[in-house]
Order: C-alpha cells, then structure tokens, then sequence
C-alpha cells in the first residue's frame, strides 16, 4: 500500500513538473555556416505585437546577455551578421507574419538596413499565444531565416516582477539552448 502511494505521488510530481515545464521548438537552416556569424542587431519586427518599455528592456537585456554567452557580438550598425527580431504574446492570441526575403522596400526597419526601390517580400503566417516569445535569427547579408525559436510559458503579467524575470532568464536560456546548431558532419 505504501508503494502505490509513494509511486502515485511520484507520478503526479513528474506530471505537474512536466506540465509547467517550457516548451521550446526551433529550426534552422541546415546550410547556414553558423560559425561565420559574430554580430548581431536587435530589429523590430513587422506588426508585432508592442511590449511596455519596461518588459521590452527586461527582454532585450536577457537575450543580449544569453547571445553574449554564445560569442555574439551586439552593433547597432546595419552591417551586423544577424538581425534577430522578436515578438512576444502578452495580452492576448496574435497573428504575425515574419519576414524571410525582404528584397528591397519597406519593411522591418523602414529605410533602414536595405534601402528604397521596388521588390517581392515572403512571409509567413502563424499565431503567437499569450506568454510565448518568438525570435527570429537572419543572415543579414543573404536576407533568409536561418533559425528560430519558440519557447512558451515564458511572460506571466499576473506574477510578480521578481518571479516574472526568473521565468524569462530561464525561458531564454532554454530557447538559445540550441543556438548556434552544432555543425553538419560530413558525409
């Protein structure tokens, strides 16, 4: 009798544990050669859902530091390796579209990094949910998405603010987790 119980207990810690647990998903580009990039800029994106300023600087600072203890280097110059744009869910379900191939035009940084003219943007449609954070990492000079990164469970506006930067501190650390990809091997 004793074991059922122990064992039942068991099992609903482990359940619960794994239910609050984050979820993260990412993919990447198989092709991108990931050990070229060393700089990276924090870029707007495009009808993205605006954060207060105080959790955009909570963010941004988390993902600057997370970066940094990948060997990235932050520039605010338009000839970084990488853009990486953000969005997170805060206060309800958000459909966005990201941008794979911005070609020339208006776009993410509004005259900013790939200047005027004509061209064709792609994207893609999918919806962000209340408290996950998206980040998307593009080769800045090839202008395609070569990873992103969903992890949930990671805003809480209900919790306290102490609680609610541990919950994105850890959230981000799992999300970069994976970044950069280890290297193809060889065939």
């Amino acid at each position: 009798m004793k074991i059922t119980s122990l064992l039942s207990a068991a099992l609903i810690l482990l359940w619960t544990g794994v239910a609050c647990a984050d979820d993260v998903r990412y993919n990447f580009d198989k092709t991108a050669n990931f050990s070229s990039y060393k700089t990276y800029k924090l870029v707007p994106m495009k009808n993205a859902q605006k954060l207060d300023s105080l959790r955009e600087k909570q963010l941004t600072d988390t993902i600057d530091a997370e970066l940094a203890m990948k060997g990235l280097t932050k520039t605010d110059s338009d000839n970084a390796d990488l853009y990486i744009g953000y969005q997170a869910g805060v206060d309800k379900d958000k459909e966005f579209t990201t941008y794979t191939d911005w070609g020339y035009g208006p776009g993410w940084y509004g005259g900013g990094w790939y200047g005027a003219g004509g061209g064709v943007t792609t994207g893609e449609t999918s919806t962000i949910y209340v408290g996950q954070l998206v980040v998307d990492i593009n080769d800045a000079k090839t202008h395609t998405l070569v990873w992103r990164g969903i992890v949930s469970k990671t805003i809480d506006v209900t919790a306290k603010p102490e609680k609610q930067q541990k919950n994105l501190t850890k959230a981000v650390a799992k999300l970069f987790k994976n970044f950069p990809p280890p290297p193809q091997k060889s065939k």
